[in-house]
């Protein structure tokens, strides 16, 4: 496999020019790839990004794409139907853990994508970028988006779960975990072999129980970061916030408990 532009192991990917489409598409060979979006009630933005992923399988990067409807009440499914995805509902119940598992058993990719339903200022970037590192490192099994995080248009003030919950339990549990930008970042891409062997958290839970058992699984070499610059999402109210921090909790402390 000819390597691409990509951030080496344990680094993040931060200046400088990264691959074009055309490019990872020629590393990639065989390879295929599953963008896989979870969704629930994102009617306002789900439809651009499934366009803009749908972009890159026009020209042979992407090979499926999935939206799973998380029990939506809004036009999610429908959108996201029209603007080229195929939707399936989440059969195991509701739930950010649950839709990314039903999405990884409706596929059959080498690589699986996961991206947030909410981003505003969503590019192709997004993807090329994940997949970049997978493509031209064979050690690397996961690859985490890492970005700034506005807070209602103010600079830095967004991630407060990572800061204030998931940030201090990785410096206590996993230090070299919390050196990572976004720990909790949705977007994030792994190969099917390492989700072979793992088991994904149901709800909120799930990404950082993603990176901790990625991490004691292959160690830190096969984690590393892409700078996607900017992140502009839905920012969600204080008692959302304490759902997810409470499942990020009870992530960390089941896997630093576990005698393994």
């Amino acid at each position: 496999m000819t390597p691409v532009t990509a951030a080496p192991p344990s680094s993040q990917a931060r200046a400088g020019r990264m691959a074009t489409p055309a490019e990872l598409v020629a590393a990639k060979g065989a390879c295929t790839i599953a963008v896989c979006i979870p969704a629930r009630n994102e009617a306002g933005t789900v439809a651009a990004i499934v366009a803009s992923v749908r972009r890159l399988s026009h020209v042979g990067l992407v090979d499926e794409i999935v939206v799973v409807d998380d029990g939506s009440s809004d036009a999610t499914a429908s959108r996201a139907s029209a603007a080229g995805a195929t939707v399936l509902p989440s059969v195991t119940g509701p739930g950010k853990g649950q839709a990314m598992s039903a999405a990884v058993a409706a596929t059959d990719s080498d690589v699986v994508v996961f991206l947030d339903a909410d981003v505003a200022n969503f590019s192709e970037r997004f993807v090329t970028a994940l997949v970049a590192p997978i493509l031209s490192f064979p050690e690397v099994q996961l690859v985490k988006a890492s970005y700034r995080r506005p807070l209602y248009g103010q600079p830095g003030e967004g991630g407060r779960v990572t800061e204030l919950v998931a940030r201090p339990l990785l410096e206590r549990f996993f230090p070299e975990l919390a050196q990572l930008g976004q720990p909790l970042a949705g977007e994030c891409a792994v190969r099917r072999s390492a989700l072979a062997g793992l088991t994904l958290d149901d709800g909120y839970g799930v990404d950082i129980g993603l990176l901790i058992d990625v991490y004691r699984q292959w160690g830190m070499e096969a984690i590393t970061e892409v700078d996607l610059v900017e992140r502009i999402h839905r920012n969600r109210p204080l008692a959302d916030l304490r759902r997810q921090a409470t499942a990020v909790l009870d992530a960390v402390l089941v896997r630093a408990t576990d005698p393994r």
